[in-house]
């Protein structure tokens, strides 16, 4: 049987963070921010205490892209989800699984939250933090691995929600396979100057300022362009970055970001058709892998994309705020779903399992598919925490962004930085002045992160936080 736990404490802190350059994507340009941490102690049978941890960005407009709301309104709507998350999980005292946990309390926290105008996606922050913190503390406890601890279903998987049933998780944990490199896709965001003459505020730091320079520094195939909605001046923009790719004399993938700014499949499949139509875009057109969420998720799911022949898969990702959004955008027309950690483990196992399901039924592999999506999650405990869970779902190249838009872990005390770049020496490096992420002809190494725990070795330093 799964083991069993209560929690005992649950501690809410957070850092500040400052970008080195503004990052925009969707209507925010981003600056600055915060990062939250959860640190959780459970309790075992034998009375032993074991603590965990997590970490996520509190960033603005993404959760809740109400133009009304101020950045600093949106930084309140994820701690209060924090904290009414918190309160639910110290609710029942009573012990359980670790998705026991979870499933106990998901359906009266999506109330508690809508109670507060807090929408479906934002509501499973707050839970997506927890239930990583108490994972982190079970295998701690357990002295398992993260990867270990999914396929022997330790954390008690089961079918007590409807939306697990039917999909015979035990044998798809099971068969799931992590990897020891991944590589990552490199996010070119609306602001990012494509070459030097495009720097409008130049950091001189050493570390790659355009999109030029980092194919030259970090050498990656896989590309992330954010497009704006604004047909010609994508068109324009595109025109730019492929300029650049196309001097890459290896193949490249690129995925196009809509960041809900496209009105209508319709005038989706007007930038398609342009693209298709320009013929310095023709390499670029032909390296896209899919479209991730152009449409806003007001009325994403009521377009039907079986309508249009768009000649390429479209997933959703603001859409989904719901366990069955997958279920929903499936007969829509899409064919993709994001994983992300702050919408919570457990939702991108269930969506990778339906993947396999619905492949194998129709026996069209790789027809329905994750990706792997970053909301600039930063060096240590968050970043390491994604790459472990799209890893072990079988994601072969997941965005990342945090390491480009942020300077490592510099705003972090020197013996942290240290830590974590001796436990994790292939996923780290000490440069420029911090510990930053390793990154090599485009791969990250993360053989390391099979260590007792939510794939990180060591804790980051708490007492160099403030409470939330």
């Amino acid at each position: 049987m799964p083991p069993i736990f209560r929690i005992a404490e649950i501690e809410l802190l957070e850092i500040p963070v400052v970008l080195r350059m503004p990052f925009r994507f969707g209507v925010v340009t981003l600056r600055q921010c915060f990062q939250a941490f959860v640190r959780a102690r459970i309790v075992m049978p034998d009375g032993q205490s074991h603590c965990g941890a997590s970490a996520e960005m509190i960033v603005p407009k993404w959760f809740d892209k109400n133009t009304q709301l101020s950045d600093e309104d949106n930084f309140e709507q994820e701690r209060l989800v924090l904290r009414l998350a918190k309160a639910a999980y110290l609710a029942d005292s009573s012990p359980d699984t670790a998705f026991g946990h979870f499933a106990r309390h998901h359906e009266a926290h999506l109330r508690a939250c809508a109670a507060e105008n807090l929408n479906p996606l934002l509501a499973n922050y707050g839970p997506a933090l927890i239930d990583r913190a108490l994972i982190d503390a079970l295998c701690r406890a357990l002295g398992q691995s993260f990867y270990a601890a999914v396929q022997h279903n330790t954390l008690g998987m089961d079918e007590r929600m409807p939306s697990f049933q039917g999909l015979n998780l035990a044998r798809f944990l099971s068969s799931l396979k992590p990897a020891s490199t991944l590589h990552a896709r490199h996010t070119v965001g609306l602001l990012d100057a494509i070459t030097r003459q495009d720097v409008t505020e130049p950091v001189h730091d050493g570390l790659p300022e355009t999109l030029q320079e980092v194919l030259q520094v970090y050498g990656h195939r896989y590309y992330k362009l954010k497009v704006s909605g604004r047909i010609d001046a994508d068109i324009d923009r595109l025109c730019a970055i492929a300029s650049v790719l196309d001097s890459l004399p290896e193949h490249y993938h690129a995925t196009l970001d809509g960041n809900e700014q496209y009105q209508s499949a319709e005038q989706l499949l007007e930038l398609l058709t342009r693209m298709r139509a320009q013929p310095s875009l023709q390499r670029l057109v032909a390296s896209i892998l899919f479209i991730e969420q152009p449409i806003n998720r007001l009325h994403a799911l009521d377009v039907d994309l079986n309508q249009l022949d768009l000649g390429m898969p479209v997933i959703v990702d603001e859409s989904d705020g719901l366990l069955d959004t997958f279920v929903m955008a499936r007969e829509r027309g899409y064919t993709g779903i994001s994983s992300k950690t702050c919408k919570g483990v457990y939702r991108s196992l269930l969506n990778a399992a339906r993947c396999a399901a619905w492949n194998e039924a129709a026996s069209a592999p790789g027809r329905y598919f994750m990706s792997a999506e970053d909301l600039t999650v930063q060096a240590g405990l968050s970043v390491q925490q994604d790459l472990a869970l799209v890893n072990l779902i079988g994601v072969t190249h997941v965005e990342r962004n945090g390491h480009h838009y942020v300077n490592g872990l510099q705003s972090r005390p020197q013996a942290e930085q240290a830590a974590f770049c001796q436990a994790h020496p292939d996923l780290y490096e000490y440069s420029h002045g911090a510990a930053r992420l390793r990154i090599r002809e485009g791969q990250l190494h993360i053989a390391s992160l099979v260590a007792p725990g939510y794939a990180s070795a060591v804790m980051p330093d708490f007492s160099a936080m403030q409470a939330l």
